[in-house]
Order: C-alpha cells, then sequence, then structure tokens
C-alpha cells in the first residue's frame, strides 16, 4: 500500500534521526574500550536523535505537540493531534554494542469532548541497523514497507514463542515478573528477552512472535507498537483484560486466542 503523507512524514524523520545513529553505532565499539567509556556518547546520540525528529515533525506540523522521552511533553493546539517520540528504544542495547534498537513515532488524537487524549491512529516503529519501517494507520492495517503484516495463527501455547521485558535495578516488581514467568514459562515455546520493547510489538505485528508481556513502560515505547499489532489483527490490553488507547503500566498482546489463553495464566499467577 501506498504510504500517506502522514505516514511518510513519520519515516522521513525517523530515517533521518536513523542514519545518524548508525553512524554513532559504528562508533561504539571504540568508545568501549576508553577510559570515559560510552555513556555520555549514547546520552549524546540519544538527544541529537530525538533533536533531528523534532525538527522534522515540527517543520511539517508547527501546531502539533509532543510527548518525548528526553524533552518531556511540548504543548500545541490542543484541537490537534500530538506526536509520541521515543528516539532510542533499546538504549542498554546501542550502549553495549548490540544491534538491536529502535526509533518509535506515533500520533495520538485528542479527544472530541477535549477531555484530555484518545485513540493513536498512526505509528511508525524503526529499525536502523536492518533498515525496517514497520508502519500503521487506523483502518489501514499494519505494513512493513510495503508488506502487509498479520499477527501468527498460532493458537497452542506450546507452539507460541513469547517475548517480555525483564525488570532490571530499579525497575519493575522483579517478584510479579517472576509469578507470571513460573506461569507461563512451562507452557510455551520459549520466551524471549530482546531490550526493546517497540521492536518486540512490531515483530508481534509482524508474526516473529506470537505473544508479549511487560509492564512499567512509558507512552513513547508501545504508542506505535500497539498500534501496530492492533492493526495487524491482534489484541492488546493490560493485566485486567482490558483495552486502552495507550498501554504503558501493564501489556498484553497476542493474536485472540493466545491472549485468551497468556490472559489465564497472567491472572492466575497474579492472584497467588
Amino acid at each position: 500500500m501506498a504510504l500517506s503523507g502522514l505516514i511518510r512524514v513519520m519515516e522521513r524523520a525517523a530515517r533521518k534521526a536513523g542514519g545518524r545513529l548508525r553512524r554513532d553505532f559504528g562508533e561504539i565499539e571504540h568508545l568501549q574500550v576508553s577510559r570515559k567509556g560510552p555513556s555520555d556518547f549514547v546520552s549524546k546520540a540519544d538527544r541529537v536523535a530525538e533533536r533531528t525528529i523534532y525538527d522534522e515533525l515540527l517543520h511539517a506540523r508547527p501546531d502539533w505537540g509532543f510527548v518525548m522521552e528526553e524533552a518531556g511533553t511540548i504543548e500545541g493546539d490542543p484541537s490537534k493531534p500530538r506526536w509520541i517520540v521515543d528516539p532510542l528504544d533499546g538504549t542498554s542495547n546501542f550502549l553495549h554494542g548490540i544491534p538491536h534498537f529502535a526509533i518509535s513515532i506515533a500520533v495520538q488524537e485528542p479527544k472530541l469532548d477535549g477531555s484530555g487524549w484518545g485513540e493513536v491512529t498512526a505509528g511508525v516503529v524503526y529499525q536502523p541497523i536492518t533498515d525496517e519501517t514497520f508502519w500503521a494507520e487506523k483502518t489501514r492495517g499494519a505494513w512493513l514497507q510495503d508488506g502487509r503484516l498479520r499477527v501468527s495463527s498460532r493458537s497452542h501455547l506450546p507452539e507460541a514463542l513469547i517475548a517480555t521485558g525483564i525488570p532490571y535495578g530499579g525497575h519493575g516488581d522483579f517478584g510479579e515478573w517472576g509469578r507470571i514467568f513460573a506461569a507461563i514459562g512451562p507452557q510455551v515455546a520459549g520466551i524471549r528477552r530482546y531490550g526493546a520493547a517497540s521492536l518486540d510489538l512490531a515483530w508481534l505485528a509482524a508474526g516473529r512472535f506470537d505473544g508479549f508481556w511487560e509492564s512499567d513502560l512509558a507512552d513513547w515505547d508501545t504508542a506505535a507498537g500497539c498500534l501496530l499489532v492492533r492493526e495487524a489483527g491482534g489484541f492488546v490490553s493490560d493485566y485486567r483484560g482490558r483495552s486502552q488507547p495507550i498501554h504503558a503500566k501493564q501489556v498484553l498482546a497476542a493474536n485472540d486466542s493466545l491472549h485468551s489463553r497468556l490472559h489465564k495464566l497472567l491472572a492466575g499467577a497474579l492472584k497467588g
């Protein structure tokens, strides 16, 4: 399917920032052995990528607001949509020279009654190293470049490959995650933790993963990815099974059949 003007704007911004990240990533292996280390360099790469995306999107839609990981919320015309941006999802991977990270950009619409923010209607997840653009628009489906995406058709847990995010120092609930892992792990073909939620969700939309759960995320981690899953025919909810415009604190995603099975296991684990 031909890209809409909006998706073209988002992809252009992601590709421009992604080219710089790709070049910066090539320097990581040299910085790993320096006395200073790569942390300051990566922080700068993150900020430069965000500024690049901001400048591109602001030029295209000057009256739209922003929600960004580094710069926070920048208000725009409250009657217009806003951008939700993660310029480098998978920062720890980038920092350690692991070629698995992405740029995530989404569009969120204001509620018609003016009471806040509602649906996410467009999203792009761009993986700079593989040069893959996953994109979706509400009612237009989910796509990888010009190929239509569908969630996998697997319906049996023993065949399912599930993605997750593991809590780490100061973030997340290790006890809760452990209970969920103990409930789901023995029932499925495998569990993977790759360290970039936006890509996990994009890969779920593409049928590479069959399910996903994670908590303690931010809007910019999940806004585009959740739309990709939904537009690819999947189902996204929180741990109680409720569907919301953006899932951040709790995300459970899969095709319809596996979602119900995973939700039963997850809910049982949290009751224990």
